[in-house]
């Protein structure tokens, strides 16, 4: 029996052994790890079966039933027939480059409006957190500034900037720099008091506080920001787009409508949760990348 039990614990040791030297999965093998991963778990099927029960309402409200409000809405027979036809009807399908260019010019947008959002916000909202007298100049500004309506701003962009781009990221930008620079202020603030009095009895300098207590602390609140910023980034671009653009896919959408075809609109709406849905898990992923020592807290502690 001691023996059994000594071959068992040498050949747990080995494998730990095994383990530690080979090191945590990277690149390829981290990705696929995480897809194994989530196959074990019913999230995916879950996923699924939410997408088809989205589109089997859809169909029986347009297509089967026919109900009042839903009667010059497209079903989602005819959308997705479109949508992957090699020589589609009414010109836009994923096999067409006038679809990949809305898709592409957006996005461009998008990554421009958010890295200014970011780029500013963030440190804006360091500093207010971290010096009161700055919060007392800058915070009122903000917040009379921000319940402003993006779509106020639009005759003001048009006239401050020339063309179709530069309004259209100026009005993004605008939206998502609110998100950014408030929650890294509440992401500040949050910062356990305790902290701040363990780095000055070290004798840390107020510069190494910043660095070290400040900026890492508010992490988690700075890229739960950028996630909501992201969101509210393509909320503000596509109202941008419907009112000054050329391309896009706000413009795409309002263009549909303003001819009176449906289909590509929905198209258009469509690939938009799609774009989004994909550029906040991108965001979700770097987070979590930069934060590894927030993802094992949680895990510790069961979450």
């Amino acid at each position: 029996m001691s023996e059994r039990v000594a071959g068992r614990s040498g050949e747990g040791t080995a494998a730990r052994d095994k383990s530690a030297v080979s090191g945590p999965p990277t690149g390829v093998a981290l990705v696929w790890h995480h897809f194994k991963k989530s196959l074990r778990t019913p999230t995916p099927y879950l996923t699924v079966f939410g997408i088809f029960l989205w589109l089997f309402f859809w169909w029986l409200a347009s297509e089967k039933i026919g109900l009042p409000r839903f009667e010059k809405m497209p079903g989602p027979v005819s959308v997705l027939s479109e949508l992957f036809s090699p020589e589609p009807f009414l010109g836009i399908s994923v096999f067409t480059a006038e679809f990949y260019e809305h898709v592409y010019v957006s996005c461009r947008r998008i990554f421009i409006a958010f890295c200014i959002a970011t780029g500013v916000g963030v440190p804006l909202g360091l500093f207010m957190g971290w010096s009161r007298t700055f919060r007392d100049y800058t915070f009122p500004i903000l917040e009379t500034v921000r319940p402003i309506p993006i779509l106020a701003w639009v005759p003001l962009a048009i006239l401050m900037f020339a063309g179709f781009e530069a309004p259209v990221i100026f009005l993004a930008t605008l939206a998502s720099l609110y998100v950014t620079t408030l929650n890294t202020l509440l992401g500040v603030d949050s910062i356990d008091e305790s902290y701040f009095r363990a780095a000055g009895c070290l004798g840390s300098k107020p510069w190494q506080v910043f660095l070290h207590v400040v900026v890492p602390g508010s992490m988690p609140f700075i890229f739960t920001g950028l996630q909501i910023s992201i969101g509210v980034a393509w909320f503000s671009l596509v109202a941008a787009e419907m009112v000054s653009g050329d391309w896009g896919l706000g413009y795409l959408i309002v263009d549909s409508y303003m001819n009176n075809v449906t289909i590509p609109m929905v198209i258009g709406m469509i690939t938009l949760g799609f774009v989004g849905w994909a550029t906040s898990a991108i965001v979700r992923m770097v987070g979590n990348r930069l934060m590894q020592w927030r993802v094992r807290a949680l895990a510790l502690e069961g979450r």
